[in-house]
């Protein structure tokens, strides 16, 4: 029971807060989209140059230092680890991205755009369903990657360290044109809100979600295990989402027309199906991992990495979606994606000594 409070008071942290990011300028149902800032903070580094997606986002440097503070001052498991298989995780990064960025989101994205009105991510919803059920079946076959091994604290705090040199070159560095951070004058990527106010919120968003344990890959497989708790915390972010998104008039049913979306439905599901069952085989949906980064667990690093090295792909290629659908190289990105992720699935077992 007790956990099943945070999961909801994780999830109305993230719904409630996304929402309201929104309003306080933040692109349309992208209050805090792990894949997509992940993505702009990518292009901000120069790793891609499509001049209307580059932001080094705050939300993402929140995640991290939520957990961090959760881990050490909360619960006290700040542990810091490094895990097995690492060119496993990082292309499992890449192609969860892939995925993602042919839907336009990632799982907390689809929730959050359901709690906007877009019913166009239920297929998205959908996807990730079957991809973490396809997780589950290579897992019941062998399927693992090796649990993580104790190092050092000062190599286990990097990732704070490097959220804090990045929180830095946003405040000091963030002028157009300056050769050291890119910054979008216009699109998606020009669309935010303030710093302290996104940093405050993804702080309280990344507290709460390591306090929970809460991850969308957890929760939908408990629930095929027939434990439905952690799954109360996605219902949690729709109905909160929706009850915000309704007090600031944003709030848009229907499946046509929302914001930074599109309506081919079937590679909604593929995209999602793919991103899920990389999600699954990584152990963890990217807001996640984010929050694990904050704990020391360099295995989420890796993936991360993965993750924006999938963005720079994407977008360098001409893979990544529009709302006006999907590209015309998307589906042969996606099949390399899924036989990538049936290779790892069916290949990469428990290694034992």
């Amino acid at each position: 029971m007790n956990n099943f409070k945070w999961y909801i008071v994780a999830g109305a942290a993230l719904g409630a807060l996304g929402a309201l990011l929104v309003y306080l300028g933040n692109p349309g149902n992208m209050g805090v989209c792990a894949a997509c800032f992940l993505r702009d903070t990518t292009g901000a580094l120069g790793f891609h140059n499509v001049a209307t997606l580059q932001y080094l986002r705050p939300e993402i440097i929140g995640l991290i230092f939520g957990g961090f503070l959760a881990s050490v001052f909360w619960t006290k498991e700040f542990t810091p680890t490094t895990g097995s298989s690492p060119f496993t995780r990082f292309f499992l990064g890449v192609f969860a991205m892939i995925g993602c960025l042919v839907f336009l989101g990632c799982p907390w994205r689809a929730f959050l755009r359901l709690g906007g009105g877009d019913m166009s991510a239920i297929a998205g919803f959908l996807g990730i369903a079957v991809g973490v059920s396809a997780g589950i079946f290579f897992k019941k076959r062998g399927y693992a990657l090796n649990e993580g091994v104790k190092i050092q604290a000062a190599i286990g705090i990097l990732p704070v360290i490097m959220a804090v040199i990045l929180l830095l070159a946003l405040i000091f560095g963030l002028k157009v044109g300056n050769g050291a951070i890119f910054a979008s004058e216009k699109g998606p990527g020009a669309m935010h809100a303030s710093i302290l106010v996104s940093l405050v919120a993804s702080v309280i968003i990344g507290i709460f979600m390591q306090k929970s344990k809460f991850c969308s890959v957890g929760a939908f497989s408990k629930a095929f295990r027939g434990d439905f708790s952690m799954f109360s915390g996605i219902i949690s972010i729709i109905v909160f989402a929706t009850i915000v998104n309704i007090i600031f008039g944003q709030y848009k049913f229907g499946f046509e027309g929302q914001p930074i979306a599109h309506n081919q439905y079937i590679w909604n599901f593929l995209g999602m199906m793919l991103a899920g069952l990389c999600f699954s085989l990584s152990e963890g949906c990217p807001g996640k991992h984010l929050v694990q980064m904050g704990t020391g667990n360099l295995s989420s690093v890796i993936f991360v990495i993965g993750m924006m090295a999938g963005a720079a792909f994407v977008h360098n290629f001409i893979l990544a979606s529009s709302p006006k659908g999907i590209t015309d190289a998307a589906p042969y990105a996606l099949l390399i994606g899924f036989a990538f992720a049936v290779y790892v699935g069916v290949f990469n077992k428990k290694v034992t000594a």
